[in-house]
């Protein structure tokens, strides 16, 4: 069995157990982390951070964490929600006036947050997603796809430049200077949007599944399933999220960089109503907005039923999202409960379950604590 490093109460050995058996069965590397009422039951990693395996997988190794990167920008939305400093039912042009080109005047900030927008494709060059001005400037002279609000289709790479030039208009500060100032810094969490070269020599590099390279692509969107021309959205390749202009860079929907430890202890504010470790980030109330419904149905870009609130995938009581390569958080308010796992191990999707099967290994743990 894979050599198990870290810490966890004994009620959760399943979860680690899970983790040495997906290095078992070839994974290169990988953490999980279980945090209960903010604080941690399970951290633990095992493996290796590089391909060729010489590189033991330690403690502070951080990955990138694709989509999961989706609920840090969304998070710092709800913070200015609450603080009444952005109104989810305003037009994104009051915030932004550039934006209402092209038909979208009526676009509201929640439509951003619920992947309801109608900008779902990124269809520029990828060298234009490491400039944020370039940018924010091209979506803000596209036409929706459709009539905002009326339909979702997963806006993988777009959600967070729409999100994040809000915030960027409201604060003076981009999404990374915001995360690390209000949410990262004061909870001493080890997860980044951008990063800096100081962090370099800690970075696992994304691997391909068995049998690919690294111009292996993200899964294309549904084609048929959209309302308007099919879409031309530019395939990202795992070179592109290799690169170090993909980590330098700001892409707050999927260049969010961390370790599972960091990702479980940031979405424990919306299990645990808003402070973790005595730091108060958001109040009750506005982590209950996370899971207020905003859609419910078909998603047109995935190709299957989906759930939206804001910024978040809702899964019954729990919330959270995926990433491109496997990672995962899971946040479930009603148990106080935040589950993160990070990988640097890709696997087809279709046949990747890895983070559910975390999350179910951490129920009898959960249970077992309330008993």
């Amino acid at each position: 069995m894979a050599d198990i490093q870290g810490s966890y109460d004994e009620l959760f050995s399943a979860v680690p157990s899970a983790l040495a058996g997906f290095v078992d069965d070839g994974d290169v590397g990988g953490a999980v982390a279980v945090f209960v009422d903010g604080q941690p039951v399970v951290d633990v990693w095992a493996g290796f951070a590089d391909a060729g395996r010489t590189r033991a997988w330690e403690r502070d190794t951080i990955v990138n964490v694709f989509s999961v990167t989706k609920t840090m920008t969304s998070l710092c939305a709800l913070v200015l929600v609450d603080r009444g400093k952005l109104d989810p039912d305003a037009p994104v042009a009051r915030y932004w006036p550039e934006f209402a080109a092209a038909g979208k005047r009526h676009v509201l900030v929640r439509h951003l947050l619920s992947h309801t927008a109608g900008l779902p494709d990124w269809e520029g060059p990828i060298e234009e997603l490491y400039d944020w001005t370039t940018a924010t400037k091209r979506l803000a002279g596209q036409a929706p796809q459709w009539e905002p609000g009326t339909a979702a289709g997963y806006h993988s790479l777009t959600q967070g430049f729409l999100v994040g030039e809000v915030l960027r208009r409201i604060t003076g500060r981009s999404v990374g200077e915001f995360f690390a100032a209000e949410v990262a810094g004061p909870l001493g969490a080890d997860f980044h949007l951008g990063l800096g070269p100081e962090h370099d020599s800690r970075v696992a590099l994304t691997v391909p599944p068995p049998g690919r390279d690294e111009d292996y692509t993200a899964s294309a969107p549904s084609r048929d399933a959209a309302p308007t021309a099919p879409t031309t959205a530019t395939a990202v390749r795992l070179r592109d999220g290799n690169s170090i202009a993909w980590r330098r860079a700001q892409i707050p929907a999927a260049s969010g960089y961390g370790n599972a430890r960091s990702a479980a202890l940031v979405q424990s504010l919306l299990a645990c109503g808003g402070t973790v470790g005595g730091v108060r980030v958001l109040s009750p109330g506005g982590c209950e907005r996370a899971r207020e419904v905003q859609f419910e149905g078909e998603d047109l870009r995935l190709g299957m039923p989906a759930r939206y609130g804001l910024g978040y995938g809702l899964f019954g009581s729990a919330l959270g999202w995926g990433g491109w390569g496997g990672a995962l958080v899971w946040v479930d308010p009603d148990e106080r409960t935040a589950i993160a796992y990070v990988t640097n191990q890709m696997r087809e999707p279709a046949a990747d379950n890895r983070g559910i099967e975390l999350v179910m290994a951490a129920q009898d743990g959960i249970t077992g604590l309330r008993a």
